[in-house]
């Protein structure tokens, strides 16, 4: 299994907007977020997309085109991203029903959903807890390695 980076790489945009708008700039384009963030603006606009729709950024066509922040960093928490673009539970039962006649077979499934609930309440509490604003200082304060 790999892990999902959805929930990284629109934070990532987020943050890159947000200051990219505070140095003065009204719009950014997906192309200059997708560089920042090393993958294809097909990637970027989908995201944005997901992003608009949850009315934590808007988009402009025509001269001028790009995307801005619909909201200040400071009030989209991680948690406002997360629901944005990782529609679903984060955990998934079996595809198919497990074998009811094997006792292991028959349990699973209500004893993980317990389990998958309270992570899941647990993640979801944290992710309120922190704001893009905090994403962003803690970007700014991170030492730079040189290239």
């Amino acid at each position: 299994m790999s892990a999902n980076s959805r929930l990284t790489i629109a934070a990532h945009a987020l943050a890159w907007i947000g200051l990219y708008q505070r140095q003065g700039h009204e719009v950014a384009t997906s192309e200059k977020i997708a560089a920042s963030a090393n993958t294809n603006p097909v990637v970027i606009r989908r995201l944005l997309g997901e992003l608009r729709r949850a009315g934590l950024v808007e988009s402009r066509r025509g001269a001028g085109a790009g995307w801005s922040l619909a909201r200040e960093l400071g009030s989209i928490t991680l948690l406002d991203v997360y629901d944005a673009v990782e529609p679903g539970p984060l955990f998934a039962m079996h595809r198919t029903t497990p074998d009811q006649g094997c006792v292991v077979g028959h349990g699973i499934q209500p004893a993980m959903r317990g389990i998958y609930q309270d992570i899941e309440e647990t993640l979801r509490d944290e992710l309120a807890r922190v704001t893009l604003e905090k994403v962003l200082g803690d970007v700014l304060a991170a030492p730079r390695r040189p290239l």
